[in-house]
């Protein structure tokens, strides 16, 4: 029996070792088990906190014949989606099959129990010897392998303590495995009832029970919403964007005590573009055009926005040229005057305006902007351009332009001042490719008028996103990603007021991330800051998350108990019924908030010298 359960804990061990050493993402144990190679603190929540990957075990997805997909008549839609829900998401093994795992996980460390075999690589082990023949030779100490990542087993909540999660963790001394750490997480549904909480004293009791211990430190950990959805009317307002600040302190006296101003204070902010509500929203729209005009060259097809004037395409150049060749003023008066119309056209808020109101838009950037509010097909691009073509061939008008303008048009009108202008065809894509180049060579000068203007970023640091050598398609790509930068630097500086030296680190933070990462509207960019700049936003709001750990030992032999509250249940593979519904403004105006308790328990086995 003994040789069973070794044979077994070495088999588990190498499937592990092979998922850690292959770098793999997943792999199927005894047909019903999967094991997936992850990030912890993302499948783990706050449960774990650990810096490196982790093995998650859990029951294998069922597979879902299409044919039986069909909807029964006989359930309701909720009936059906619950279904769906328990079918689809991650399933949990039972209490007796996660402890049997996580013994074979702590067995195969220990090295006086179970050591490893040295087998050849990719040689099938050999069927179980007879007792009076030797096994296969041992790795002597100097060659040991290094230790497994860490197991988390997804468990039924079966059991009277209400178990979710058992987890083992090695603990070392210098390179060699001198422990292993068992965790067991319980859970339990919402309420709004606080005295059912436990008290600060009783997770000290609890935490000596284990460990007797002769010092402990209790540390604090609290999350706020200070940006998302908020309850308008008993009506929730949906937002993609959300900005929330994690706290993290130490000398923790009381449940759920508002984090001190000595916290250490981290701000997550995740910012979606097109919120009709913010101040870049006009903005938006003319990126959204740009990605239209850039869809079209790569597809050959083009959806056109609905127009913003009333007045055709072909008419307002129309205009926009007499006005020019009748005009007796200075070009740059008339830039000046024509730059004051075209923003009180656009229709912009007075916060925008103030954050994004340029001077001094040359011709090929009016001209864009009457464009962009009128065309609807390839049509009124290709009448447009010619009238400004022939307009430049005959001289009627002489038309100033920023000297780094890089599109089409700008070296036609060069080369119009010296009258030997280049035949241009304008026929299939080539309008729509000139407008194009008018539009980003306008948007990239309106983020450098910000970023420059409110010194957070030089020229030199932006070359990444103003490079012209790239494809059109690309151009936009970077241009979106400027968008997306700036969109966050409103969202912290209009909301929430961040002094001048974090916007200026975001700045950074941001174009860096960018210049090797893909255009994510869901990543969220970290930012550490002071809590009293940001104290009146949280100091009345009730936590999304709040917790406490109680720990004792240093380094590898520290121990934790912890005691965390949640707005959300930490466990995905448990449907917890609950008849409350946290509605909560950035304000704190909602009602008592409703929470879900979890209690993370730790030992420490230690393994014979």
């Amino acid at each position: 029996m003994g040789s069973k359960i070794i044979t077994d804990a070495v088999q588990f061990s190498k499937t592990l070792r092979t998922l850690q050493d292959d770098c793999k993402d997943s792999c199927i144990y005894e047909q019903d088990i999967q094991i997936l190679r992850v990030n912890g603190e993302k499948h783990l929540h706050y449960i774990y906190s650990g810096d490196r990957p982790v093995f998650v075990c859990e029951k294998t997805a069922p597979q879902i014949d299409p044919e039986d997909d069909k909807m029964d008549e006989t359930h309701s839609d909720d009936e059906t989606d619950h279904q769906v829900k328990i079918e689809l998401g991650p399933q949990p093994l039972t209490i007796m099959k996660a402890r049997q795992l996580l013994s074979w996980y702590t067995m195969s460390q220990n090295s006086i129990v179970s050591p490893a075999p040295l087998l050849p690589p990719a040689v099938s082990p050999a069927p179980l010897l007879p007792p009076a023949v030797s096994p296969a030779p041992l790795l002597p100490p100097a060659v040991s392998p290094a230790p497994l990542l860490p197991l988390w087993v997804r468990c039924d909540m079966a059991d009277p303590a209400g178990t979710t999660w058992l987890g083992a963790e090695t603990a070392c001394t210098g390179n060699k495995v001198s422990g292993v750490k068992l965790y067991s997480v319980t859970c339990a549904g919402s309420t709004v009832d606080k005295g059912t909480f436990i008290t600060l004293d009783e997770l000290k009791q609890e935490h000596k029970k284990r460990h007797h211990p002769s010092m402990m430190a209790a540390r604090g950990t609290a999350q706020y919403n200070l940006f998302g959805s908020t309850v308008v009317e008993n009506t929730t307002i949906e937002s993609q964007s959300s900005v929330t600040v994690d706290f993290r302190w130490s000398h923790v006296e009381s449940v759920l005590e508002t984090p001190p101003l000595s916290s250490t204070a981290t701000l997550n902010i995740k910012v979606s573009s097109g919120d009709m509500r913010s101040p870049m929203y006009p903005l938006y729209r003319e990126l959204e055009f740009l990605q239209i005009l850039a869809d079209g060259l790569r597809t050959g097809e083009t959806e056109w926005m609905e127009p913003v004037e009333t007045r055709s395409a072909v008419q307002l150049t129309r205009e926009y040229l007499d006005e020019l060749q009748n005009t007796v003023k200075s070009l740059q008066d008339q830039s000046t005057k024509e730059a004051v119309k075209v923003k009180t056209e656009t229709g912009t808020s007075e916060i925008f305006n103030s954050l994004m109101e340029r001077g001094d838009l040359d011709f090929i950037e009016q001209l864009w902007v009457r464009m962009r509010n009128s065309v609807t097909s390839y049509q009124d691009v290709g009448d447009c351009l010619k009238m400004v073509i022939k307009a430049l061939q005959y001289g009627d008008i002489k038309p100033w332009i920023h000297r780094d303008s890089s599109s089409s048009l700008s070296k036609l009108i060069l080369q119009s001042y010296h009258h030997q202008m280049d035949h241009v065809s304008l026929t299939g894509l080539t309008p729509v490719h000139m407008l194009l180049e008018m539009g980003l060579d306008k948007m990239r000068k309106d983020y450098i008028n910000y970023l420059i203007g409110q010194e957070l970023t030089t020229l030199n640091h932006l070359s990444y996103y103003l490079s012209t050598v790239e494809d059109l398609q690309e151009q936009v790509i970077r241009l979106r990603k400027l968008h997306h930068l700036l969109e966050i630097m409103v969202t912290c500086s209009t909301f929430l007021g961040l002094p001048y030296d974090r916007l200026f680190l975001l700045t950074q933070l941001c174009l860096q991330y960018y210049k090797t990462c893909p255009y994510d509207e869901d990543h969220e960019f970290k930012l550490q800051i002071k809590p009293a700049l940001i104290s009146h936003f949280y100091q009345k709001e009730q936590a999304v998350s709040w917790g406490v750990e109680v720990s004792s030992g240093n380094g590898p032999r520290e121990v934790k108990t912890s005691w965390l509250l949640s707005d959300k249940p930490l466990v995905e593979h448990i449907i917890f019924e609950t008849d409350f519904h946290n509605e909560m403004t950035v304000n704190g105006d909602g009602e008592e908030a409703a929470y879900f308790t979890t209690m993370v328990c730790c030992s420490l086995v230690n393994f014979a010298a």
